[in-house]
C-alpha cells in the first residue's frame, strides 16, 4: 500500500458491499408464486445482504383480506410500502445492504421503496401464468391463494427503462435466478472459507 490507501471492507466479506456505491439494495419483485422468497434467500446467502420477506410487514388487517381472497387496494398498500422503504433506509444508515421479497407490482409501488435506501435496483421474475399457478398450487402455508393470481397479472406493470434492474425467465431453476441476479447487478459474492 502506498500513500493514505487504507484496507476496506472486502466485497463479499459480509461487510457492507465496497463497491464505490456504498450500500446496494435489491427488492426480488413478481406475483405471488414466481419464487421471490426463494430468490431473494439464495441472493442473501451468496452476498452477504441482509434479507427481509415483506409480506412480514404487512398489518394483520392486511393478512386477514388477502387469506379470504380480497385482493388489497392501494390505501392497503401504502403504508405497507413506507415502512418497506424506512426499513431499507434505516439499513442504509446503518451502513448495511438489504434484499427483499416484494411484489411490488406497480411503479407507483416501487417508486416508494426507491424513496428509502439512496440507490434501489428490482430483479423482476417473470414468466407464464400456468407455471406460476402450478407452483401456488403446490405449496403449502402461505396465506396468497391462487385465486388472486390473475388480480395481481392484471396489476403487474413492467419495469420501465428508467429502474434500475433486470428481468429473469422465472421457468428457471432457482439456483440459476440467484447466479443470473448476483451477476446482472452485478453483486459481489461472499468468500466462503473452506
Amino acid at each position: 500500500m502506498t500513500g493514505d490507501q487504507t484496507p476496506g471492507p472486502r466485497a463479499g466479506s459480509g461487510t457492507p458491499l465496497d463497491l464505490g456505491l456504498g450500500t446496494r439494495h435489491v427488492v426480488v419483485m413478481g406475483v405471488s408464486g414466481s419464487g421471490k422468497t426463494t430468490v431473494a434467500h439464495g441472493i442473501a446467502a451468496a452476498t452477504g445482504l441482509l434479507f427481509a420477506e415483506a409480506d412480514d410487514f404487512h398489518s394483520r388487517a392486511n393478512v386477514d383480506k388477502m387469506s379470504a381472497g380480497i385482493p388489497l387496494d392501494d390505501a392497503d398498500r401504502w403504508p405497507w410500502l413506507h415502512d418497506l422503504a424506512v426499513w431499507m433506509g434505516e439499513r442504509a444508515a446503518e451502513g448495511r445492504s438489504t434484499v427483499i421479497a416484494c411484489s411490488a407490482l406497480k411503479r407507483a409501488y416501487r417508486d416508494v421503496l426507491a424513496a428509502g435506501p439512496p440507490s434501489l435496483d428490482f430483479v423482476h421474475l417473470d414468466g407464464p401464468a400456468e407455471v406460476i399457478r402450478d407452483r401456488i398450487a403446490g405449496r403449502a402455508g402461505h396465506y396468497m391463494p391462487a385465486s388472486l393470481l390473475d388480480s395481481q397479472i392484471a396489476t403487474l406493470e413492467p419495469l420501465q427503462p428508467d429502474e434500475s434492474g433486470i428481468v429473469l425467465d422465472v421457468s428457471l431453476p432457482p439456483e440459476e435466478l440467484v447466479v443470473q441476479a448476483v451477476r446482472g447487478l452485478a453483486l459481489p459474492v461472499v468468500e466462503r472459507s473452506a
